[in-house]
C-alpha cells in the first residue's frame, strides 16, 4: 500500500512540474516567489499518512526542505523544533518537512536522531523539492504560506536574524 501510494505521489509531482512554465531561478535557487500561490503537492508522511497542500488551504502552513545529510539542516532543525513547532502547533501552524532525495527508512532514522516531533514528508526523487527550487539549489530552505495558500516568507540556510523574522511572520499570520 504504502509503495503504491508513493508510485502516485511521484506520478502526480512529476506531472505538476512538467505543467509547470520553465522559471530562471532567484540568487537564491527558488523558482518561486513571495506572493505567488504554493506549488500543490501530496505525498505521504513518515508515518504512513497523506499530506496534500491543498487540504491544508485555510491554515499556516511551513514547508522546511532538508535531507539527513545536510549539516546546516541538522543545525536548524532543533530551533524549528523548539521555538515554532513545540509552541506553535496547538495554534494552527502546519509544518512539514520535506526530506529530499531519501527513502523512507532514512527519513525515520533522521527524525528519530535529531528528535523532531514534527512530521516529515517524502519527497524521494525531489520532485516536490523542485516545485519550489532549482534542482541543483541546496536544501536548508523554509517556505511560510499564509491561509489563502500564498508564500509569505521564504528562507535559505540558517541565519538567525531571518530565522527570528520568520517565527514572527509565523506568529503573525496566526493571530490574524
Amino acid at each position: 500500500m504504502l509503495k503504491t501510494f508513493i508510485a502516485a505521489t511521484i506520478i502526480f509531482c512529476s506531472c505538476a512540474s512538467k505543467s509547470n512554465k520553465v522559471v530562471e531561478p532567484d540568487d537564491r535557487g527558488y523558482v518561486v516567489k513571495v506572493g505567488q500561490l504554493a506549488p500543490d503537492f501530496t505525498t505521504v508522511l513518515s508515518d504512513n499518512r497523506s499530506f496534500s497542500l491543498s487540504e491544508n488551504r485555510g491554515k499556516v502552513v511551513m514547508l522546511q526542505f532538508t535531507a539527513s545529510w545536510c549539516g546546516v539542516c541538522r543545525k536548524e532543525m532543533p530551533h524549528i523544533e523548539k521555538d515554532i513547532w513545540l509552541p506553535l502547533k496547538d495554534k494552527g501552524l502546519v509544518l512539514v518537512g520535506v526530506d529530499r532525495g531519501e527513502p523512507i527508512d532514512k527519513v525515520i532514522d533522521f527524525a528519530n536522531k535529531m528528535g523532531t516531533t514534527y512530521p516529515l514528508a517524502l519527497d524521494e526523487k525531489s520532485e516536490i523539492f523542485e516545485l519550489y527550487a532549482h534542482k541543483s539549489a541546496g536544501v536548508t530552505r523554509n517556505v511560510i504560506i499564509d491561509k489563502e495558500g500564498k508564500i509569505v516568507f521564504l528562507t535559505r540556510l540558517f541565519d538567525e536574524k531571518e530565522f527570528k523574522q520568520m517565527v514572527q511572520v509565523i506568529k503573525n499570520l496566526l493571530e490574524n
